[in-house]
This record gives structure tokens, C-alpha cells and sequence, in this order.
């Protein structure tokens, strides 16, 4: 019990040190365009980090990292070792000023102490063995995409921005948040049916089926009931998950625990996103209408649209912040709790602990970060309240879809993508690429290095007797 507080003390600690690590992510442009001053960015992005709390309640990244290795290697000191490592590294870029990113800190170091105490206990494995690939591979390949999709959505934003008619532009917007609403609608009701499969155990059941053959049946019937679930959820959208849970009762289960089903299947919901992006593309509209077409535009008028435009776009870049990087402490903390036995899935995860994470991360994003704010927002490129706008709206809207994939994204490499492709918009040469080219080694190191740590920390537990 004491090494299990002292896990969830040192995870609460990094989720401290990640957010004022991360502080730079949601405040350098807002300091660097002179729309906020330092003091004022960091209360009110440490606000927002804690509203995310309010919002994300499915804690699909969260699940997604307490299941990044597999159950039989994940002990109390794996879990001690993998965080001293991220902390070390967390405190270590701080230091030199490097936007690393916490989230690969946390998996690397997780992995790594994981696949030490392979070597330590047993005798022949594979790193499948111990890791799960999907979502290492998953991880991993997000180390490119997150800046790269950053980038492409700021670039386009930057363009729809700059466009000289009002009406046209104000077109292209209406267009992209029809298809953003849609796609936001296709990711819930794709979480909502693979909520549904783990309502039934189904997902578990398959992987005990591939291990043991006499698992097979439960399986097939566990399957057999979620196929048959599926039109009762259909329209989940329209229906919502109390419907659909007395849809699912009359026509396929009568024996289900409606009000749990119910529950599961809400945590799909992503309505509050949804509505949240809507409401933000229509303050955009009304905001251009009234500087280009209620009164005369000019520079300064301008100038100051995007200066309170870049309020909004922080503030949910914040959202995006807090949502991603506290489900990972989250993870790591309801991994532990499993490991010493007081809970069995992440799914009887207390309520104290999204609470307590998003708490931390928004108390460390408070105290600020200056050093990685120096070179997110004036080394990569120059920016302008307006480019500010773009790549924050950018950054935001590629946390929200990542959130909702459930993939652990770092908001410091989507922020970095999104500043550079508003920079490359107004020339190529605009970006600083000397600077660009260094932050990607200090990405593709963080993994290992981190991983080497754990290793290094777990043998050393080991050899201090640590069980």
C-alpha cells in the first residue's frame, strides 16, 4: 500500500511538471503576439485545463496507456521505475529549454521499466510479449502524423483566413464545419459500438479465445450479443444512451443492467465537442461580418478581431491540453491500482483520480514553463495574433480527433506542426528549419532514452530489494 501511494504522489507530480513543461504549448503564441501577458496566459490556460475535466468522460487515451503493456509485466516497481525516468527526462528538456513531449516520456518509460522486469522474470520473450504493438505502433506513428496533421489544418485555416471575399470565406467555413460536425458524429457512434463490445467483455474474450480454445464459446456468445445490439444503437445519435440501453433490453437482452449500459454507452457522447467547434466557427462568422461588413475594416481593426479571437483559440487549445495529457496520469495511475489488486479494469476507475490529474495539470500550467515558451513562440517562426489564431484552432482540432481515436497524442508536437505550417504558408522560408530539425531528434530520442532510463531505475529498484 505505501509504494502504491508513493505511485500515485510521484504520477500526480509529473502530471504537475507536464503542465508547466506543456505551459509553452497553449500559451506561446497568446505571449509571443502581446495579447496576454505571461501572467495573465497561464491563468487562463490553467483554467482551461481544469474545464477539460467537464468535458472528456469516455478516457479513451486513458484506457489506451494503462493497456500499452501487457497485464502480467505491469508490477507497483515497473510503474515507480517508468515514472522517476519521465520525470527525469520531463525535468532534464525543461531545463535546456527542449518541447519534448511528455506523453512519449510517460509510454517510453512505462515500457521500458516493463520490458526490464521481462528480462529480470523471464525466460525468452519477444517484445510483443510484453508491450502491445497496435498501440506502441499507434504511438509511434503519431509522433509524424499529430505535427503533420497540424500542419495541413493550419495551413488550410491560414488559407480560408487570408481569403479577401468575406462571403467566400465565410462559405469555406460553413462547408468545413459541416464535414467536421459529420466526422465528429462518425467517431461517436464508432465509440459508442466499441463501448458496447467492452460492455459485453467481448474484446477480452477474444484475446483469452486466441490463448485457451475452451474460452471460444463465451466468446461467440459474448459476440453473438453485441451483433445483435448493434441496430438498437444505430441511431444512438438521435436516441442517446438511455434509449438505446431499453432498445438493447426489449429486443436482445432482457437480462442487461440497463442503467450500466446506458452509462457506457454515453461516455461516447461527444456532443460538447461538437457543439463547442460549432459555436466557436459561428463566432468566427459573426466576428468577420461585423469588422468587414458593419464597419469600415482597417489595419487596426483587424489587428484587434484577431487579438480577441486569439482568447478563443487558446482557450481551447487549453481544453485539448488538459483532456490529452491528464488521461495519461490517469492511465498510469488506474494501472497501478490494478496491479495492486483494488481494482480490476479501468473501467471501476475512482472518481478522485480524473479529478485529481486534471487538478495537477492545471496547478503546473499555472506555473508556467518561460524557457519552452522563448523557443515554441519565437524561435520556430514569427507569429502575428492572426497566425496565432490559425495554428491554435489547428492544434485544438487535432487533440479532439485524437482524443476521441483514443491515441496519446503529444500537444507538443501537434502545437509545434501547427505553428510551422502557418509559417510556411507566408514563405517557406519563414521557419526557422535549423530549429525545426533539432526539436525532431529531441521527438524521436524521447522513446528510447526514456525507455533506457526505466530499464536503468528498475534494475537499480531491484537491487535496493524492491518487489
Amino acid at each position: 500500500m505505501e509504494l502504491l501511494l508513493v505511485i500515485i504522489v510521484l504520477a500526480l507530480v509529473f502530471d504537475y511538471i507536464n503542465g508547466f513543461h506543456d505551459a509553452a504549448n497553449s500559451i506561446a503564441t497568446v505571449v509571443s503576439t502581446k495579447v496576454l501577458t505571461p501572467l495573465q496566459a497561464v491563468l487562463w490556460a490553467g483554467f482551461f485545463n481544469f474545464v477539460a475535466f467537464f468535458i472528456f468522460k469516455d478516457h479513451a487515451v486513458a484506457n489506451t496507456i494503462s493497456k500499452t503493456v501487457h497485464t502480467e509485466f505491469i508490477t507497483l516497481p515497473v510503474i515507480f521505475a517508468g515514472l522517476i525516468a519521465a520525470i527525469a527526462w520531463n525535468l532534464l528538456t525543461w531545463w535546456y529549454g527542449i518541447p519534448s513531449s511528455s506523453s512519449h516520456t510517460l509510454i517510453g518509460g512505462f515500457a521500458g521499466a516493463a520490458i526490464a522486469h521481462a528480462f529480470a522474470t523471464t525466460d525468452g520473450f519477444t517484445l510483443g510479449d510484453v508491450v502491445e504493438n497496435d498501440k506502441i505502433t499507434k504511438t509511434l506513428l503519431f509522433i509524424f502524423l499529430a505535427p503533420l496533421v497540424g500542419m495541413i489544418i493550419s495551413m488550410f485555416i491560414t488559407f480560408v483566413t487570408i481569403v479577401r471575399k468575406v462571403w467566400t470565406r465565410i462559405g469555406i467555413i460553413v462547408l468545413a464545419s459541416m464535414a467536421t460536425w459529420f466526422l465528429f458524429v462518425h467517431l461517436q457512434q464508432g465509440k459508442a459500438e466499441e463501448n458496447l463490445e467492452k460492455f459485453y467483455k467481448a474484446d477480452v474474450l477474444k484475446k483469452q479465445a486466441a490463448e485457451d480454445p475452451t474460452k471460444q464459446a463465451d466468446y461467440d456468445a459474448a459476440r453473438a450479443k453485441v451483433e445483435a445490439a448493434l441496430p438498437s444503437i444505430a441511431h444512438y445519435e438521435r436516441d442517446g444512451g438511455k434509449k438505446a440501453a431499453a432498445m438493447v433490453k426489449a429486443s436482445v437482452d432482457p437480462e442487461v443492467d440497463e442503467e450500466k449500459l446506458a452509462k457506457a454507452l454515453d461516455k461516447a457522447d461527444n456532443s460538447v465537442i461538437r457543439w463547442g467547434l460549432m459555436g466557436a466557427a459561428l463566432i468566427f462568422i459573426l466576428t468577420y461580418l461585423y469588422v468587414e461588413k458593419v464597419r469600415t475594416p482597417n489595419a487596426h481593426s483587424m489587428a484587434n478581431m484577431f487579438k480577441r479571437l486569439q482568447l478563443l483559440s487558446s482557450a481551447a487549445f487549453s481544453i485539448g491540453h488538459g483532456g490529452n495529457d491528464a488521461q495519461k496520469v490517469m492511465g498510469i495511475i488506474t494501472a497501478a491500482m490494478i496491479a495492486n489488486g483494488d481494482i480490476t479494469d479501468i473501467k471501476e476507475m475512482p472518481n478522485w483520480v480524473p479529478l485529481a490529474c486534471y487538478t495537477a495539470i492545471g496547478l503546473g500550467t499555472l506555473s508556467g514553463g518561460w524557457k519552452i515558451v522563448k523557443t515554441m513562440g519565437t524561435r520556430i517562426t514569427k507569429v502575428t495574433p492572426l497566425e496565432g489564431v490559425c495554428a491554435e484552432t489547428a492544434g485544438a482540432t487535432t487533440l479532439y480527433l485524437t482524443e476521441q481515436m483514443g491515441i496519446p497524442v503529444s500537444t507538443t508536437h501537434t502545437i509545434t506542426g501547427a505553428i510551422i505550417g502557418v509559417g510556411a504558408t507566408k514563405r517557406l522560408s519563414g521557419v526557422r528549419w535549423g530549429v525545426t530539425v533539432r526539436l525532431l531528434w529531441a521527438w524521436i530520442l524521447t522513446i528510447p532514452v526514456s525507455a533506457a532510463l526505466a530499464g536503468i531505475t528498475y534494475w537499480i529498484c531491484v537491487l535496493c530489494g524492491m518487489k
